[in-house]
């Protein structure tokens, strides 16, 4: 039987309810403008009527009503959107990082047209076709020297800006790789705090939000995914690994460089392995700093190098004005001191190693000419080695553009004899060294007997950098030992013929070691190269080296900037729409608390009611 006190009863839990109601309304409000908040909503339903069909009860039609109750408080979220925005925030970040970036190689690449490294180039070109043109000039010398100081200076000015630009972007990864273990740590400290209040029977909606919002925060740093396995375990991944898994995390770690890496690696701290990071600004500044510039400044030291050996090519060979011979015009620094380039490349002692630039066949051979010669030349690959096959009607000139047209480390030339050359590249595998050929093989005879390269053929008589001595494998063949790593840092006009520009050689000494009158063939070659197929990686001349370093990077850095904006219309819909869905609206809060009110206020005055009927009934029967 319902008790007198019970609309006491009802009133009471109608303004504990109308209370929560403003309460959480006014919660919204004041959360407008917090990062990750999502608008709360009290969910009511009507209490437990008084009698039940399985009980006994009093004979009265239908059942009493007991008022209303909160059942919940539950945030606005819609789950689908929110793991679409987490898997797409990863490209909007990598390609703003991207962007941001390739601003700073524009900068470095768009130098003013007059002192450009192109420019400088042309410029020392034409100081060699001015003397060329007066050989006996000391004043064409005094120009080559200077115009060479300036060309030089401008090649390590800008391995400068490049390697400040990895040394930046390797300052931004140690700085990433701090955030992504603060997010996954704070991740999992809030998945143990959430799992303890749904166990209560509570919703966590607030720990929730900020669980969100850390996702958003660790999903724009890396390429993650989120899931969970049962009601009590939230999962993190990137890319197939754990990262996150309930109140457990694991963490990156910055380890010291390896091999011919000269910065910082990222590995998981638990097992070192190599982490794989595909997206996010980590990723994005990981690949910029090992692939992009790594790439520019390989690409700067592959032409300084080749330049500077072929303009000392030739000018060792040459005779200056005061009759000096033998000398290089730009300093070249060996890898090793060794003249058969031997080196102990794994520190125990022992030389097993053969670091060598360039091979120079003894031959002389016509570009035009058919072989007449089958087999098959291997040589090393950026992973392991490729196979050049070539065929009877092939010409030199088909052999040799076939080898260039490889993915091969190693480039061909005919030099200013016709003799066959062959020249390393840079490493694409850190693990590797740059500028050392690592192996040159030939099942037929083009590059033994005819090319005079190699002793002989087959895999009994390739030539393998991984052993000392390894020079002896070439028929007598010309050779120049791999330079220190990175010359675009320390090239340099030699301190000698600085000193006394008459060491500028002109000519070359004829038979009895002198220099004929009026002879400036030497010159004239070194003018030439300018023009000159001499194979800068992929490049062929010195000009299409420039063309195609400044059209990669303006290509590059317009892709980023297309990428970009495309992310930020995708993304920019995604939050609008989540916005649209868990967005506090001030208005719509500010006129449910007015609806609040009004029930509360009703509420209370059903009280009122209730508490007069029972003064009546207590104080006043019976008087």
């Amino acid at each position: 039987m319902a008790s007198s006190f019970a609309g006491i009863e009802m009133g009471k839990r109608s303004l504990m309810a109308h209370t929560t109601a403003i309460n959480t309304a006014g919660h919204n409000v004041s959360n407008a403008d917090t990062e990750g908040y999502s608008r709360q909503r009290v969910q009511m339903r009507a209490f437990d009527p008084l009698y039940r069909p399985d009980l006994s009860r009093a004979g009265t039609p239908g059942q009493v009503g007991q008022g209303m109750t909160v059942q919940d408080v539950t945030r606005v979220r819609d789950e689908l959107l929110d793991s679409r925005i987490a898997a797409q925030a990863h490209q909007e970040t990598y390609w703003s990082t991207r962007e941001k970036y390739y601003v700073m190689l524009e900068q470095i690449y768009n130098e003013p047209a007059d002192i450009s490294v192109r420019s400088n180039m042309d410029k020392f070109w034409q100081a060699w076709q001015e003397l060329s043109v007066y050989p006996d000039s000391q004043a064409a010398r005094q120009a080559i020297v200077t115009r060479g100081d300036t060309l030089t200076g401008s090649i390590r000015q800008r391995y400068a800006s490049l390697n400040g630009v990895a040394t930046l972007l390797n300052g931004d990864i140690d700085a990433t790789v701090r955030q992504v273990n603060d997010y996954a740590r704070q991740i999992a400290q809030i998945n143990e705090e959430i799992v303890k209040v749904e166990a209560m029977g509570d919703n966590p909606n607030d720990l929730l939000d900020r669980r969100d919002l850390l996702v958003d925060k660790i999903a724009g740093l890396v390429n993650v995914s989120t899931d969970r396995r049962d009601a009590d375990e939230f999962m993190v991944h990137i890319d197939g690994h754990i990262l996150v898994q309930g109140n457990k995390f694991r963490q990156f770690a910055v380890v010291s460089p390896t091999d011919n890496n000269t910065f910082n690696e990222v590995v998981w701290a638990d097992t070192q392995e190599t982490a794989q990071i595909a997206g996010g600004s980590l990723g994005a500044l990981i690949e910029l700093r090992d692939v992009d510039v790594r790439n520019e400044m390989q690409s700067l030291n592959t032409m300084t190098m080749n330049f500077a050996d072929m303009v000392n090519d030739i000018h060792r060979n040459a005779s200056g004005a005061n009759g000096v011979t033998g000398q290089d015009f730009f300093v070249q620094q060996q890898f090793v001191a060794n003249a058969y380039g031997n080196y102990d490349r794994n520190g125990d002692g022992e030389l097993d190693s053969s670091y060598i630039f360039r091979m120079t066949g003894t031959n002389q051979l016509a570009a035009t000419e058919q072989t007449g010669l089958q087999g098959t030349i291997t040589i090393a690959g950026k992973s392991g080695t490729i196979d050049v096959p070539y065929y009877p009607t092939d010409t030199v000139e088909t052999v040799i553009n076939r080898i260039n047209d490889s993915d091969g480390e190693v480039k061909a030339y005919l030099d200013r004899n016709n003799n066959l050359v062959l020249k390393a590249t840079t490493a694409a595998d850190t693990a590797n060294p740059d500028f050392v050929i690592r192996h040159v093989e030939d099942s037929g005879h083009f590059l033994a007997g005819y090319a005079g390269i190699l002793a002989g053929s087959g895999a009994e008589n390739a030539y393998d950098f991984n052993q000392a001595n390894a020079v002896q494998r070439l028929a007598g063949a010309q050779y120049a030992v791999s330079p220190v790593l990175n010359p675009a840092a320390y090239i340099a006009v030699n301190n000698s013929i600085r000193n006394d520009v008459l060491s500028v050689a002109a000519a070359y000494p004829n038979a009895g070691g002198f220099v004929e009158p009026g002879d400036s063939s030497a010159a004239s070659q070194i003018a030439s190269l300018r023009n000159t197929p001499v194979m800068i990686g992929r490049s062929r001349t010195f000009d299409d080296y420039f063309a195609e370093s400044v059209t990669n990077i303006g290509l590059k850095g317009e892709q980023a900037q297309n990428m970009l904006a495309q992310q930020n219309a995708i993304m920019g819909d995604l939050r609008n729409l989540r916005e649209s869905v868990s967005g506090v609206n001030i208005d719509e809060e500010l006129a449910d608390i007015i609806k609040f009110q009004h029930g509360y206020n009703a509420a209370a005055r059903f009280v009122s009611v209730m508490d007069e009927l029972l003064d009546t009934v207590i104080n006043r029967l019976g008087v």
